[in-house]
């Protein structure tokens, strides 16, 4: 396994969903308050979950050192998982925005 094995592919993650949108569907969505709003509130969820999910004292889940970076915050949350959450959010939001778009031309 590469190291980092959790790093590279979160941060490859976030890069494909920001430049799919930039690139190629250009649906406009990072410039609408609304999208923002959405990201701030599924953060704000995903902190106390994750964080008792992934606590160093009991974790539940728990992530192998050589496969991340070791980088930990809030609390004790992997910033990977930010990394992916964000990017599974916002590729979901892309995609219907596109839909939306797709059905509803201007």
């Amino acid at each position: 396994m590469i190291p980092w094995g959790y790093t590279v592919p979160a941060v490859a993650a976030v890069l494909a969903v920001v430049a799919l949108e930039l690139l190629a569907l250009r649906t406009g969505l990072f410039r609408k308050p609304g999208y923002w709003i959405t990201i701030a509130v599924v953060t704000g969820f995903q902190i106390p979950v994750d964080g008792w999910l992934t606590k160093t004292s009991r974790a539940i889940v728990r992530y192998a050192p050589e496969h991340i970076s070791g980088l930990r915050f809030p609390w004790d949350i992997p910033i990977e998982d930010f990394l992916f959450g964000y990017a599974l959010v916002t590729a979901v939001l892309l995609l219907w925005e596109r839909a939306a778009q797709k059905e509803d031309p201007e």
